[in-house]
C-alpha cells in the first residue's frame, strides 16, 4: 500500500475546527486521518504548537488530544533527539469484529447512509472530472493499483483511500472533509472487508473506470459510474445484514 495520501486530503484533516478549544474535536480528526490511512504507520506528528496553529485551538488542547491517542493506542510518544509523537496503524480487526459492527445497524440506517454517501461521492467524482489536476489523476490511477493488488482488510482501506482521493480531487476541502466523516462513521461500514463483490479483477475494472472518466474530463460519466458502484456496495451489505439476522 502506498504510504502518501494527497496533500488535499492531508490538508482537510488539519483545517481549522469550527468550535474552538474541543480536545475532542482534535482527538477526533486525528483519529480519523490514522484510521483512513491519512497518516502513515510510524510518521512523526506535528509538533504540538503546529498543531494548535493548524485547527485553531491552544496547545493545552493538543495536549490532551495527543494523550487521549496514547490511551487508544494511536500515537506514541519519544523522548530525547528525534523525539515527538508518532503514529501508530490500528491493527486490522478481525471479520468477526466488522460482522458484529454491521449486525448492530439497522437496514434503514444503512440505506440512510448509503444515500447521503452516495450523493457526497458521486457529487465529488464530477467535481474531480471538472477540475482535477494531472497530479490528482496520477494519485488516482495509483490507488486504483492499490485496489489491484490489496486483499482483505487492505482491499477496504484502498478502496477508501480512493474515493478520498476522488474527494481530494475535486478541490472542495468542505467535500473532502465530509467524505472523511462519512468514512469515520457509518459510511465506512460500506467497504467492510466482508464478503468479496466479484473477484479482484472486476473490483479493479470498476475502480479503474471511474478513474478513466475523471481523467478524459466526463463528469456525468464519471458521477454515474460512482453511483452505480455505490449502489452495488449498498445492496450487497444489505444482503450481508440480513444474513447475519437470520436464524
Amino acid at each position: 500500500m502506498r504510504k502518501g495520501m494527497s496533500h488535499s486530503a492531508r490538508s482537510a484533516m488539519f483545517a481549522p475546527l469550527d468550535q474552538i478549544g474541543r480536545a475532542e474535536a482534535v482527538t477526533s480528526r486525528l483519529v480519523d486521518a490514522i484510521t483512513l490511512g491519512l497518516l502513515a504507520d510510524s510518521e512523526q506528528l506535528p509538533s504540538e504548537a503546529e498543531l494548535a496553529a493548524q485547527f485553531g485551538v491552544s496547545t493545552v488542547t493538543v495536549r490532551e488530544a495527543l494523550v487521549a491517542l496514547r490511551q487508544q493506542g494511536l500515537v506514541e510518544t519519544r523522548r530525547g533527539r528525534g523525539g515527538g509523537s508518532f503514529v501508530k496503524t490500528p491493527a486490522n480487526p478481525s471479520a468477526a469484529s466488522w460482522r458484529e459492527r454491521l449486525r448492530t445497524v439497522s437496514l434503514s440506517e444503512l440505506r440512510d447512509v448509503g444515500d447521503h454517501y452516495l450523493a457526497i461521492a458521486g457529487a465529488a467524482a464530477k467535481l474531480a472530472a471538472e477540475r482535477s489536476s494531472p497530479e490528482d489523476i496520477e494519485r488516482l490511477e495509483l490507488a486504483t493499483e492499490d485496489i489491484r493488488t490489496a486483499t482483505g482488510a487492505e482491499a477496504s482501506r484502498a478502496e477508501r483511500q480512493f474515493h478520498l482521493e476522488v474527494a481530494a480531487a475535486a478541490q472542495s476541502p468542505r467535500l473532502t472533509r465530509e467524505e472523511v466523516q462519512l468514512q469515520s462513521e457509518r459510511g465506512g461500514l460500506l467497504w467492510l472487508p466482508l464478503e468479496p463483490h466479484g473477484t479482484r479483477e472486476n473490483a479493479y475494472a470498476e475502480h479503474r473506470a471511474i478513474a478513466a472518466a475523471i481523467a478524459q474530463g466526463d463528469g456525468e460519466l464519471a458521477r454515474k459510474l460512482t453511483e452505480e458502484h455505490i449502489l452495488e456496495a449498498i445492496d450487497r451489505l444489505a444482503d450481508v445484514h440480513l444474513d447475519l439476522l437470520a436464524p
